[in-house]
């Protein structure tokens, strides 16, 4: 007799339940082929369906438009562009904007963040009340209507270049934007750079070596004059041997708008502010929870050592709070990058409103225009979660968990 005779009618029948997928669920063999059988049924009709469309409206599929004359311009542009570059070009220009004003806005909220928790956490009862009232009023608020509410209702309505406000007659401030002197490297950049880097980087061995002292033989190393000399003796050495590093282009009214110095157009200043305050609401109630969580014996140990609050928050209770902050921390920094797309409404250059935008509209090459925006932005999304993975995994070994 074989063996599938000599088995029980029950030990069959769960067999063929578990080949048509019954109590096992996704795990019987017959549903997983039915299902990869679906999806490839719904990919084959996704990719006839757009070929078809393609072939009707005339657009040849692939990236080869990348290499044909944009014929716009942009008017925020870190890298030289005209008109008559490549739509490449303009990939890497909004690439480049979207960049700048994440990082810029991400720096913001993270300073106004901390500052607006440390408010909240206050034993003064107005600054405990003002930082409250902030995060309740702006994270409450759409960032959309954030964003407006900035470029229409306060920069709008700043004066016209003529009558535009001046800093000390070397900046001005107008609806225009704010116009700053333009630095101009000359024969010392070089050394000044250099000398400048190196300033920095012996700034941090020292810091380094001074929180390693702290921590590990409880010494105090006062290391601020050094790191006043590196910073500066350094670079003012460098410019008495070599000369001036730079000179500056001072911004001159020209008829109705201002010629040369640097340009800070106002749908920059209007989307980073707008980003960086309603990032740090959130981001203020993320630092106040991981203050919180720290137990308060710590702040308790830290007065008996003779440290001040501040003290005690930045060297004892901050850094124990940091294993709770970074994870939701690395959310609100998504949040932002993504946010930023925002921008096509008050019409700030960035990779969102210049290349699946302006650029789509004229090429129509959606699906690749489309792709390549969906790929950058899940590129910045993935280094950024990594870098903060690695710093979450530093905190946590250094706290030893």
């Amino acid at each position: 007799m074989s063996n599938e005779a000599r088995k029980p009618p029950a030990q069959i029948a769960l067999k063929i339940r578990r080949i048509l997928g019954g109590k096992t669920g996704w795990n019987g063999v017959a549903v997983q082929f039915a299902f990869a059988a679906v999806l490839g049924w719904i990919a084959y009709e996704i990719v006839s369906n757009t070929r078809a469309n393609l072939e009707n409206q005339h657009i040849a599929a692939g990236f080869g438009f990348l290499r044909n004359n944009a014929g716009f311009d942009v008017n925020q542009t870190l890298i030289a562009y005209t008109g008559s570059d490549t739509f490449l070009r303009v990939f890497i220009v909004g690439l480049l904007n979207t960049l700048v004003v994440s990082v810029v806005g991400i720096v913001f909220a993270t300073v106004i963040g901390f500052i607006v928790a440390l408010c909240r956490l206050s034993p003064n009862w107005l600054l405990s009340r003002v930082g409250e009232i902030y995060v309740e009023i702006i994270r409450n608020l759409p960032v959309l209507f954030q964003i407006l509410f900035w470029y229409l209702a306060v920069l709008a309505a700043l004066p016209n270049p003529r009558q535009s406000i001046s800093l000390l007659g070397i900046a001005f401030i107008s609806n225009r934007g704010l116009v700053i002197p333009s630095p101009i490297g000359g024969s010392g950049f070089a050394p000044f750079l250099a000398m400048l880097a190196l300033g920095i980087v012996a700034s941090l061995a020292l810091r380094f070596h001074a929180r390693r002292a702290l921590f590990q033989e409880g010494r105090m190393i006062r290391i601020w004059p050094y790191v006043l000399g590196l910073l500066f003796a350094l670079p003012l050495a460098t410019m008495l041997v070599f000369g001036l590093p730079f000179t500056f282009e001072l911004p001159q009214l020209k008829g109705f708008n201002f010629a040369g110095g640097s340009r800070i157009i106002p749908e920059f200043v209007a989307l980073t502010l707008a980003l960086s305050t309603y990032t740090a609401a959130f981001i203020a109630e993320i630092v106040r929870a991981g203050i919180l969580s720290v137990h308060t014996g710590q702040m308790e140990a830290g007065s008996s050592l003779g440290l001040s609050r501040g003290t005690t928050l930045r060297l004892i209770v901050v850094p124990q709070a940091m294993r709770v902050i970074v994870p939701p921390l690395t959310n609100q920094y998504l949040n932002l990058t993504k946010n930023s797309s925002l921008a096509v409404a008050i019409g700030y250059p960035d990779l969102v409103s210049v290349f699946a935008g302006t650029s789509l509209s004229q090429t129509g090459q959606a699906i690749e225009i489309i792709a390549m925006t969906m790929g950058v932005y899940l590129l910045i999304s993935l280094l950024t979660s990594a870098v903060m993975s690695v710093y979450g995994w530093r905190v946590s070994r250094s706290l030893g968990a």
